[in-house]
């Protein structure tokens, strides 16, 4: 007979998925706190939510073994209770309740409050920036909008998430102010489309006023900027990281594909020739800019042809970070309608050219740093390295400045001046100046 724990109701918050997961997790911590719960972020704890992903099949995958996983735990005794929220609830919820009944509630990714409610605590909304932060102490994330209007044939994001809804630009800054107020130093501003910010709340493209907020804020040095579509850019931006020194020259800009039928199919708005003439004139107008971007392969009708003009055009692109996934066939997206045509071996087998393309060009890149110095932040230790990062790169995605921690000593979160002495395809080896 199983015995109930006699643990004080400690929550456990489990986090899987993209940085908008992580924030979302860190603001249901905030306010648990505020409640005064005792809550933790990935240790132990009688009581359970999984914040999970629904995003393409891999992160399903995990999103329901780590669901069963806490579910077997429950039914030995070593967990009182396990509620799920997030993506993969959000979009599969009768099917969740129906396959794994013995979660003790499943919430969508809006229904905060009903959570809390669950959790014996109240939604308190005068709650503006409080949040547990999980990240390492010297950067945070700061989602700016919630959901998306555009129509991407292969992506479930407006399912999950619904439309694009801003946050007020004072909001966020009150947000930042309590961030840089607990030593945050770098700013990553994320949402499924920062493009779009302020469309909704001021009727126009207002992600360069919201910049110009964020850079006053005393004790933020780095403002990083994840996740811009190609279409509707708001130039004004590219203007502002030229001459304001806290925006990182720096711009992740998920491109998926580039041959025009492909791109006509994803209804993604543009061109091989648009999107072309839209990097060509980043690089004009900010030169050393640093462009990250993603790409699917193996999308329904993706020829030998296509995908010989997405490498060339990789190849031809230089670009400075880049990341390539497989296409995942998304129920009740507009291409769930097509044929799922490219066989899995074929999309593994582009992806992984494709990244070989990369790699070289990478490290083309990284030769040349060596004997150039950086402003870098030291975001840990590990083993016999403190590792950094350039203003150039993002944490957990890109390249990384390693130091020898037996020769030097630096202190976690904080810049220092690292000169290059060594560079592999991914990763920087340096020492301070």
């Amino acid at each position: 007979m199983r015995t109930k724990s006699l643990k004080t109701n400690k929550i456990n918050v489990v986090t899987l998925g993209c940085s908008k997961n992580v924030y979302d997790s860190e603001v249901l911590m905030g306010q648990l706190k505020a409640n005064g719960k005792e809550v933790a972020h990935e240790e132990d704890g009688n009581i359970v939510v999984i914040n999970t992903c629904g995003f393409i099949d891999n992160a399903k995958e995990e999103s329901v073994n780590t669901i069963l996983d806490f579910v077997q735990k429950k039914e030995a005794g070593e967990v009182d209770k396990v509620f799920v929220t997030g993506c993969l609830s959000e979009r599969y919820k009768p099917d969740l309740i129906k396959e794994i009944p013995n979660v003790d509630e499943y919430f969508g990714t809006s229904q905060l409050p009903s959570l809390l409610k669950a959790l014996e605590a109240d939604y308190k909304h005068e709650l503006i920036g409080e949040r547990i932060t999980t990240t390492p102490k010297n950067y945070a994330y700061l989602k700016i909008a919630e959901g998306c209007d555009r129509p991407c044939s292969f992506c479930a994001i407006p399912l999950m998430r619904g439309k694009h809804k801003s946050t007020p630009i004072e909001d966020l800054v009150t947000e930042a102010e309590k961030l840089a107020a607990k030593g945050v130093k770098e700013l990553i501003l994320i949402a499924q489309d920062l493009t779009y910010y302020g469309l909704d709340l001021y009727k126009k493209r207002n992600l360069a006023e919201l910049l110009e907020a964020l850079v006053k804020v005393e004790g933020i040095e780095w403002i990083r900027l994840h996740y811009a579509f190609p279409t509707g850019f708001p130039m004004d931006v590219l203007d502002l990281m030229n001459k304001e020194p806290k925006i990182c020259n720096y711009l992740d800009i998920p491109l998926q594909h580039i041959s025009d039928s492909i791109l006509k199919s994803m209804r993604r708005g543009t061109t091989q020739a648009k999107t072309t003439k839209l990097l060509q004139d980043f690089r004009a107008t900010v030169p050393n800019m640093t462009i990250r971007t993603t790409l699917i392969v193996g999308y329904p009708g993706e020829t030998e042809e296509d995908f010989e003009t997405l490498k060339q055009w990789v190849t031809d692109m230089r670009f400075e970070r880049l990341g390539c996934f497989t296409y995942s066939h998304e129920e009740n997206t507009h291409a769930y309608n097509l044929e799922d045509n490219v066989p899995e071996e074929v999309k593994q087998d582009r992806a992984n050219q494709i990244m070989e393309i990369q790699s070289q060009i990478s490290w083309e890149l990284n030769q040349e740093k060596i004997g150039e110095t950086f402003k870098c932040i030291i975001d840990r230790k590990e083993g016999n390295y403190f590792v950094g990062r350039t203003e150039f790169d993002s944490p957990d995605v890109d390249n990384e400045v390693l130091i020898d921690a037996t020769k030097h000593y630096l202190k976690q979160g904080e810049y220092a001046s690292i000169k290059i002495t060594e560079a592999a395809d991914f990763d920087l080896y340096g020492e301070p100046v």
